[in-house]
């Protein structure tokens, strides 16, 4: 091959795998209205399944409340970068408000179950569908980016309600409590964060890694075009150096075979937030640290953090 087809050849090649990554971007960062069901987890596919999605991206459909509140319940809306829809549940003589924030392709009904134990705990709560999910407006995600004005928006609403403000974020519900937190300086009572990720870019290094797929250079390239599809620079989207910003009382919590977030990312977390902090590591839980096996001691651990700091 001559040195021109060569360099042609690189060209082609370089072409390919940027328009792939962009169609990754795009389906990775947008719902889709007339998808049936979301792909499976990369664990559960077969070898031509993944080497399909490699090229075509995942399929993932608009995200939708799979139940409704087992008590009364405001449905309210709140106005930030998109138009949030929420659930509002109190309780009498309230000990003050926990605003729950639900992770990336999830809505506000998957925290109805830990919504019911704060309430038992004595807080009402408000349960929060970012962008793109649920009854919120939108068609997408940012990953926890622009979600972090919202998580501001709703934090200025309750507070005007509420003096006492807890915020809790699961995976991308966290990062996007992190970021808020260093974008705004929240003056909140105290945080509880689940497996949020240190990086953008390492988490999108292992959903490559969990179809066994080299990350480099796929994964830069689709954090470059989702970076560009969003309106901003992904590289720099890294919670663990939000946590800097922090110093009011934080939980953080972590499953020990979580295979989206390492335990380093969340020690880089911990070690960089300020003031009182508790890190709780759950040995055989993965990314979901509230399972029916583990309900008891999240329970356990979220009670002995609020009777603390609160």
């Amino acid at each position: 091959m001559t040195k021109r087809r060569f360099g042609w050849a690189l060209l082609l090649i370089f072409i390919v795998m940027n328009g792939v990554a962009f169609q990754h971007a795009y389906k990775f960062t947008h719902f889709s209205e007339t998808a049936a069901a979301r792909t499976q987890d990369p664990k559960e596919l077969s070898v031509l399944s993944k080497a399909k999605i490699l090229f075509t991206g995942i399929d993932n459909p608009r995200p939708e409340a799979k139940s409704l509140p087992d008590i009364p319940f405001k449905t309210i809306r709140i106005i930030s970068t998109h138009e949030l829809e929420c659930w509002q549940m109190e309780v009498p003589r309230a000990r003050g408000t926990v605003i729950m924030f639900h992770g990336y392709a999830g809505e506000k009904s998957s925290l109805l179950t830990r919504a019911k134990e704060f309430r038992k705990l004595g807080y009402n709560t408000l349960l929060v569908d970012f962008m793109g999910s649920g009854g919120s407006t939108g068609d997408g995600t940012s990953i926890g980016y622009m979600e972090a004005i919202q998580v501001k928006d709703c934090f200025e609403y309750i507070s005007e309600q509420s003096k006492h403000v807890i915020l809790f974020g699961t995976s991308m519900g966290a990062a996007a409590i992190l970021k808020a937190m260093d974008d705004y300086t929240l003056p909140v009572e105290s945080i509880i964060l689940e497996c949020p990720f240190g990086s953008l870019y390492k988490t999108v290094c292992a959903r490559f890694e969990l179809m066994h797929v080299p990350a480099v250079p796929m994964a830069a390239l689709l954090c470059f075009w989702g970076g560009v599809q969003n309106g901003y620079w992904a590289f720099s989207h890294n919670p663990s150096a939000y946590a800097k910003s922090v110093s009011c009382p934080v939980l953080l919590l972590f499953g020990e075979d979580d295979d989206r977030v390492t335990h380093e990312e969340t020690d880089l977390i911990f070690a960089n937030l300020h003031g009182r902090k508790q890190l709780k590591v759950y040995t055989g839980i993965g990314h979901n640290v509230f399972t029916k096996s583990n309900e008891k001691q999240w329970v356990k651990d979220v009670t002995s953090f609020l009777v603390t700091v609160n």
